[in-house]
C-alpha cells in the first residue's frame, strides 16, 4: 500500500512508497487506485505506434519516460531508445527493468536536458506520454521550442494523456470541479489545457499540431486527448 505522507502529484516521492514491482502504480497508470488492464495499456501503445510509427532506423527520445514500463511495450518497434525522466527513483527503476546496449535511460529536468543534450540530430521522433500537464506553460514552451531549435532532424513528437478543461466537468462533480486548480502543475492531474492552448504554445514554438481522440472505450477517453506535433519547414 502506498504511503498517506506522499500525495499523488509528488511525483519524485510518491513512487518510493509503493512496492518494486508495481510498476504501473509507480507512474500512476491506475484506476481506482488498481493497475491499467492490459488492454487499456495496448491501446495508448496502439495510439503512439499509429502516430510515431517507429521502425528499426529511428532513434526515439522519451521525454518523462517514468519507469520505462509503458516504453517497453515499444521496445521491438524502435531499435535505439532514450528515456529522460527527473524522477532519480524511477529512473534507477527502469535501469534496472530494461536497460539495454540500445536503450538508454538518464535522470534529469526535461528542459535541462534539451538544453544540454550533446548530439541533439541524432534522434528523428519524440514521445512525451502522461506528463507534459506537469510542466508549467514557460517550461512547456521552452521544451518545444529547444527541441524544434536544436533536435533538428525531430521530425515529430507524440504528446499523449492532455486533460481538457472543457471537459472537466466530465471528470469532477460540481463541488470538486468548483474547488479544483485546473492551472496547476503540482496536483494530480496537472495543468488543464484546451487544443487551442495546446495549438499556441506549438506554433510558438515552431512546430504544426493536429489531435486524435481517445477511443470511446478507453477509460481516460471523457477528459483526455492527444496532440501530435510536427516540424515546419520554413
Amino acid at each position: 500500500m502506498s504511503d498517506d505522507r506522499y500525495p499523488k502529484w509528488d511525483y519524485k516521492e510518491y513512487p518510493k512508497s509503493l512496492p518494486e514491482d508495481d510498476l504501473w502504480g509507480q507512474v500512476r497508470r491506475t484506476a481506482y487506485g488498481r493497475p491499467v488492464p492490459d488492454q487499456q495499456i495496448q491501446m495508448i501503445v496502439d495510439a503512439i505506434v499509429s502516430a510515431l510509427t517507429p521502425g528499426p532506423a529511428d532513434y526515439l527520445l522519451d521525454i518523462g519516460c517514468g519507469n520505462g514500463a509503458l516504453a517497453a511495450r515499444m521496445f521491438d518497434t524502435c531499435d535505439r531508445w532514450l528515456g529522460v525522466d527527473s524522477s532519480e527513483y524511477l529512473i534507477s527503476v527502469a535501469r534496472r527493468h530494461f536497460s539495454a546496449p540500445t536503450r538508454t535511460f538518464i535522470c534529469q529536468d526535461a528542459v535541462a536536458y534539451a538544453r544540454s543534450e550533446s548530439e541533439p540530430a541524432r534522434f528523428n521522433k519524440a514521445l512525451c506520454y502522461g506528463v507534459f500537464a506537469y510542466f508549467c506553460d514557460n517550461d512547456a514552451v521552452d521544451l518545444l521550442t529547444l527541441l524544434h531549435e536544436r533536435f533538428v532532424n525531430l521530425k515529430v513528437i507524440f504528446i499523449g494523456s492532455l486533460p481538457d478543461p472543457e471537459r472537466a466537468p466530465q471528470f469532477y462533480d460540481e463541488m470538486a470541479l468548483a474547488n479544483a486548480d485546473l492551472r496547476n502543475p503540482r496536483t494530480q492531474i496537472g495543468v488543464w489545457r484546451s487544443r487551442q492552448q495546446i495549438e499556441e504554445m506549438a506554433i510558438r514554438s515552431g512546430w504544426q499540431v493536429r489531435f486524435q481522440a481517445l477511443p470511446m472505450d478507453f477509460y481516460q477517453a471523457h477528459y483526455r486527448f492527444n496532440a501530435i506535433l510536427d516540424r515546419t519547414f520554413e
